[in-house]
């Protein structure tokens, strides 16, 4: 499984990078809108994608097909990495599928159902971002939709990515690479907290321990 950082932060970007967790980079305009500060949107981006050395997705703000594919057209030119993001809505599609014959890659978002997965695959995305915990916050199991989408693309050989969004704890993470998803975004902090277990701290306090015993012992005996 992939790990895509679902964040504009530069800072967490770098760190993630040069720990070499990531793969890739999700952003959205509320992730822009809280992370710019000062910098031109336009610029976040650019630098981002000089960070990863994998896809960056960018997601245009249009809700109509022709706001949509300009938007998607000049996100694309800001850098070859930018993977576009789209809504999963039926003028979305359309867009999705100009986009795609201009050989630009999307990501299309906000996918709750298989169904939904599906046609988007059939327009022609290169990702689709099913969200789990939006989903688990309404009382539905967001797995499922993974789970469904996983066989629906297997029976049929579809090479549409299937990228599990909405990530809110590293279970999610485990149910998502157990079914199969090939891609997880997540947000630092959860992707933080993959590397954590109790008894890794446990075992490493214990190291310590029993070494400084050891160092004193041999001073002692000096």
């Amino acid at each position: 499984m992939k790990f895509f950082l679902d964040t504009a932060d530069l800072a967490e970007i770098r760190w993630a990078v040069q720990a070499g967790l990531i793969d890739g980079v999700t952003t959205n305009p509320s992730l822009l809108s809280k992370d710019a500060g000062d910098l031109e949107w336009g610029d976040v981006l650019k630098e981002i994608c000089s960070l990863v050395d994998g896809p960056v997705s960018a997601e245009v703000v249009a809700v109509d097909e022709a706001g949509m594919y300009d938007e998607g057209r000049k996100l694309a030119r800001i850098d070859d990495n930018i993977v576009v993001k789209i809504p999963m809505l039926e003028e979305g599609m359309v867009a999705t599928r100009r986009l795609r014959s201009e050989g630009i890659k999307v990501n299309v978002t906000l996918c709750f159902s298989s169904v939904q997965c599906l046609i988007a695959a059939k327009a022609g995305a290169t990702f689709v971002s099913p969200f789990l915990g939006r989903l688990d916050d309404i009382g539905h199991d967001g797995m499922d939709v993974i789970r469904e989408t996983r066989q629906i693309f297997d029976n049929y050989g579809i090479e549409t990515e299937l990228l599990a969004a909405s990530i809110r704890h590293p279970r999610h993470v485990v149910e998502a690479a157990l079914i199969g998803a090939d891609i997880a975004t997540v947000p630092t902090s959860t992707l933080k907290r993959l590397l954590l277990h109790p008894l890794t701290d446990r075992g490493l306090d214990q190291f310590l321990n029993d070494w400084s015993k050891l160092t004193a012992r041999t001073k002692a005996n000096a």
